[in-house]
């Protein structure tokens, strides 16, 4: 289509709302004419003609097409639906309330039928229910709310993993439950902070070692092209006979260093930008005129830290980036002259491309290049033929470098005439545009000279390596899921010591059939104890046509890397473990890219890194280290669980022993259906009475944070359910009868001559017992405990006074009531006690061996 523009609006037209990195944007078909000249000029759109999101347009119309938006985009497409996650301990909870709620019908039913179903027994089986609802504990989601509540503060609190954000408060004990984490590579394990490495070029490579023979060569390339250029123009291109006397091979290694560099500094998208130091002048005008490049004021941006990588090397070895604009670049030589490049044509970087070239012409010789640099997979059948490229990409990747290709190929004026003509009629074709585009610039992309290829090293993140050995310590099974190519993340994965460098690993060999997937899978089911590193690409084929087999193979692994993973891939691996091994999952990562996975996860991690917050807002906790993952998982996972555990069974027993004090004495009554207690006794149970030394349980903590870090083996027991279980349950249930039973039975056999010195007797009695087994529960005592249980006793006994309808006052404060209490008191606790001790030391709790 054409669009005719008004005068002031030639160079943007089009509002694009692009948001997929892939999108080549002169696939959108569009021309527009500039009526303003004389004879017209059709122009296409691209990237130029682009209104951004909060752009301002200070003059003229604007002519819009939106595309790309809402369902669309890529964020949209790789991201699931968030779902309301539930923790393992409340569904567990919610088992044993439902077999609680049985025995509640049960225990009525059995009333009213040794009541012989007399009278309107229906209205008899209603008040027992009622009775007895209690069993029932209404007020254990109140307080694991209150206590999970507690645990985000007390994870957001501790200094040794500062910045951490609980974005939840529903899951803080599954940290406790994990058994697999799935992480993603860079900006994770990596800080995302690119340090150029090395440089080969066939016959030499350099590395950080040798960086000052690159800066020597350099040096002598541009001083010698001073010298012969008598002090005038400085020529781009060292002269061929220069230093005559030197070795030819010398010679020749400096010239193709020179070459390199300058290709390195020349091919990119980077920006330098300066900002004024404070104090400095900021008239916008002398900014114009003698803008100070000095390098304390420069920084560079760029789409991708590998570019900044790469210019900020050119620099460190004398070729500076000082100015870039749309049409022009300007590098500082050594000694100090500005050489200035016109930018003809970019070709910017895409995901299908996996490469990116410029067409620059030197200001001063005039001479036009093509440079341009990508992926060896991309560039290996674009450049001459060679007998090393292969060998030292491979060579690199094992070292954990990023690798980069860089070609160069000069053009005469004539060349870049008839290919400037065809590409701008391609750009204008409103058919088939992308691939009539990348057709005129394949055209060019032929029998490219290769200059060298480069390394640059995404850095481990501080404590990656300990933090990783401490989780699978902790019985962890760590899944690492990445975009990078498989030799990358392999040494990734060695080098952060996920995989042991003594460690078999089997690489699944690429595989696109199900013969080939059979064939794979049977070799690799041979192996035993066998880390597995796997593609994308392969992995598809295996989930398609082996989903089960594969799981079940993988799952035994002691660690798995896959790469060359979408996102929508990640988050579906995520889903597979969740739906075949039904154990908890965990997923980390720091990018938008990540955001799938971290939903799809029982718990979801993000890291505040170089990639934005979107991965961190939308996580269930947020942190800025990886290292911190480890105290967050051994220390307060575990914590959260044990106390969560603990906390829900005491309430639970909290209710069954009222509940069986009533049945007994229904029992005793011929199962008559009378309230034992009424009123605010019966509120004040739940609430003064006991709720905070039952709630200072969420300090309670087995062993020192410490410990736990030092001894993450304890981690293991966790995912085993001990701590809340049907054992465990029926072993509270056991104690709850007992207790209410000997409460109940004591009271009526103790009591005197009147029933209201039966209830206060056995309210006294329920309310120390509690207060005494809370203190049974303790593994370590906290100071608000200490306050909790007197602050308690105080309320209940300041509470007497004026109880006058439930207690006798004279009968209260006699010997008799006191010693009848206590006498009461002590058969129920004592045997627990001893009992307590016995295991302790007959079989003592793994950490009870740690802290004695």
């Amino acid at each position: 289509m054409e669009v005719p523009l008004h005068q002031d609006l030639f160079s943007i037209n089009a509002y694009v709302y692009a948001q997929k990195p892939q999108l080549d944007i002169h696939s959108f078909e569009g021309t527009f004419t500039r009526e303003d000249s004389d004879p017209p000029i059709h122009e296409s759109l691209s990237i130029e003609n682009t209104l951004w999101a909060g752009t301002v347009v200070a003059s003229g119309t604007v002519i819009g097409v939106v595309i790309y938006t809402g369902k669309e985009t890529r964020s949209v497409m790789n991201t699931s639906n968030p779902k309301s996650k539930a923790g393992l301990l409340d569904l567990e909870l919610n088992q044993l309330t439902k077999a609680l709620f049985l025995a509640l019908v049960a225990l009525s039913v059995v009333m009213v039928t040794l009541q012989g179903f007399v009278g309107p027994w229906y209205r008899n089986l209603l008040r027992f229910l009622l009775l007895f609802s209690y069993i029932i504990p209404i007020s254990l989601r109140v307080n694991l709310d209150m206590g999970k509540a507690a645990y985000g503060w007390m994870i957001m609190r501790d200094e040794s993993i500062p910045g951490t954000v609980v974005r939840t408060s529903t899951i803080p004990e599954e940290l406790g439950r994990l058994v697999y984490l799935l992480t993603d590579k860079t900006g994770t394990l990596t800080q995302n902070e690119m340090v150029f490495k090395r440089l080969h070029l066939g016959t030499v490579s350099y590395g950080p070692d040798t960086m000052d023979e690159i800066q020597n060569h350099v040096v002598d390339s541009y001083s010698q092209t001073h010298s012969q250029a008598g002090g005038n123009t400085t020529s781009s291109t060292p002269p061929r006979k220069a230093q005559s006397s030197a070795p030819k091979v010398r010679k020749s290694v400096s010239s193709r260093v020179h070459e390199a560099v300058k290709a390195v500094a020349l091919c990119h998208n980077v920006t330098p930008v300066y900002e004024s130091r404070a104090g400095a002048a900021t008239d916008a005008e002398f900014a114009e005129v003698d803008q100070d490049f000095s390098d304390e004021n420069r920084t560079y941006q760029a789409s991708s830290p590998d570019e900044v990588a790469l210019v900020q090397w050119t620099e460190s070895v004398g070729l500076t980036l000082v100015n870039r604009d749309l049409t022009s670049m300007q590098l500082r030589t050594p000694s100090g002259q500005v050489l200035t490049y016109c930018l003809l044509q970019t070709f910017p970087f895409t995901s299908e491309s996996k490469r990116m070239g410029v067409i620059v012409r030197d200001e001063s010789t005039a001479e036009i290049t093509f440079y341009m640099k990508g992926a060896d997979t991309a560039m290996s059948t674009i450049v001459q033929y060679n007998d090393w490229l292969e060998e030292e990409c491979g060579n690199m990747a094992r070292e954990g470098l990023r690798t980069l290709v860089v070609a160069k190929k000069a053009l005469t004026e004539e060349q870049y005439q008839d290919f400037e003509s065809r590409y701008n009629q391609a750009r204008l074709s409103l058919h088939d545009r992308a691939l009539k585009v990348a057709a005129v610039v394949e055209s060019l992309e032929r029998e490219m000279e290769l200059l060298c290829l480069t390394g640059v090293e995404d850095q481990l993140q501080a404590g990656v390596r300990p933090t990783l050995e401490m989780l699978r310590n902790a019985g962890i099974k760590i899944w690492m899921l990445t975009g990078d190519k498989l030799e990358t993340a392999t040494c990734i994965a060695k080098s952060s010591h996920l995989v042991s460098r003594t460690q078999d690993t089997h690489i699944f060999r690429p595989v696109t059939s199900r013969g080939e997937a059979h064939l794979e899978l049977n070799a690799f089911r041979r192996k035993h104890d066998c880390a597995l590193v796997i593609s994308g690409d392969s992995l598809e084929v295996c989930l398609k046509y082996y989903e089960h087999e594969f799981m079940e193979l993988a799952c035994q692994c002691p660690a798995v890397v896959c790469c060359r993973c979408s996102p929508t891939q990640k988050a579906r691996i995520v889903s597979l473990l969740r739906q075949h091994t039904g154990r908890r999952t965990c997923a980390i990562g720091d990018g938008g890219n990540d955001v799938s996975m971290i939903q799809a996860a029982d718990c979801g991690i993000g890291i505040e890194g170089k990639e934005g917050r979107q991965a961190s807002l939308a996580a269930d906790f947020s942190i800025t280290q990886f290292r911190h993952v480890g105290r967050l998982l051994v220390v307060h996972g575990r914590s959260s669980y044990k106390r969560s555990a603990a906390l829900g069974q005491f309430v639970m027993h909290r209710g069954l022993i009222i509940s069986t004090m009533q049945a007994v004495f229904s029992s005793v009554f011929y199962f008559a259906s009378v309230p034992l207690y009424q009123g605010f006794l019966m509120v004040g149970y739940a609430t003064v009475y006991t709720m905070f030394p039952v709630f200072s349980l969420v300090l309670d903590e087995d062993v020192r944070p410490d410990t736990a870090m030092l001894y993450p083996e304890l981690y293991k027991d966790l995912t085993k359910g001990r701590s809340l279980s049907f054992k465990t349950f029926l072993v509270w249930v056991l104690i709850s009868v007992y207790q209410g039973g000997i409460l109940m039975y004591g009271a009526l056999v103790l009591f005197e001559s009147e029933f209201v010195h039966v209830v206060a007797i056995s309210f006294t009695a329920l309310i120390l017992t509690e207060l005494l087994m809370v203190a049974l529960t303790v593994r370590t005592w906290h100071w608000l405990m200490v306050v909790a249980q007197f602050l308690s006793l105080g309320c209940y006994v300041a509470s007497l006074a004026f109880l006058n309808e439930y207690f006798d006052v004279a009968f209260i404060t006699t010997v008799t009531f006191v010693w009848k209490v206590s006498a009461i008191t002590v058969v129920s606790c004592l045997p627990l006690y001893t009992l307590k001790f016995l295991r302790r030391k007959l079989s003592p709790p793994s950490y009870s061996k740690l802290t004695s």
